[in-house]
């Protein structure tokens, strides 16, 4: 079952609506108690992601669900490049995002750059273990998967790296790493897609 599509906003418009929905798809399908309460607490890590992203701009939400299996989708189409970017950063006191902590703040960075030219450098290995590149378009598709990233982290915190572990730290206080069962992140273009996932015994 696919719920409807929702467009929020960076400025907050309708995040209550999506909020709402996943509720009445919680009652609906007979969830209570701690499985509504994760997947609310999912969307509103998701709607607070969306809301810090710099600079205005709008959002697809839908959530679907399948054999117990939940998907929490925000899909944004980024219009932000690294000028427009640095411009309103500039802004602040220190022309930094400061937000941009934890494993959500990291997402949501993605979400600002989007297919920016310049991702290749702003990313790390660990942030983008996977990159596909189809002879059919001249931009690069971008994966990221949450559990190949906690598997890349694992095998180099084993190995004493310090910057690994210092990610592994920010993995391990994330609400979403710790309720979802995966998160996936994906660029096509200029379009970059977000699904929780929500295993729900």
């Amino acid at each position: 079952m696919k719920s409807d599509v929702i467009t929020v906003s960076s400025r907050g418009t309708q995040m209550e609506k999506a909020l709402s929905q996943v509720e009445k798809v919680a009652s609906y399908k007979g969830l209570t108690g701690k499985n509504a309460l994760h997947l609310r607490l999912l969307t509103e890590e998701m709607m607070g992601m969306m809301r810090s992203i710099t600079g205005e701009t709008e959002g697809k939400f839908w959530l679907e669900d399948e054999e117990n299996v939940y998907q929490l989708h925000l899909q944004v189409a980024t219009r932000m490049d690294s000028g427009k970017r640095d411009q309103l950063l500039s802004a602040s006191s220190t022309g930094k995002n400061e937000s941009a902590k934890g494993l959500m703040g990291r997402l949501r960075d993605i979400f600002d750059r989007g297919a920016d030219e310049d991702i290749a450098s702003f990313t790390s290995p660990l942030l983008y273990p996977h990159a596909y590149e189809h002879s059919s378009t001249p931009t690069l598709d971008w994966e990221w998967s949450m559990v190949q990233y906690e598997n890349a982290l694992s095998s180099r915190v084993q190995q004493n790296d310090t910057a690994a572990k210092e990610a592994w730290d920010e993995l391990e206080k994330s609400v979403v790493a710790k309720v979802a069962d995966d998160v996936k992140v994906s660029i096509r273009g200029r379009v970059v897609e977000m699904t929780i996932i929500k295993k729900i015994a």
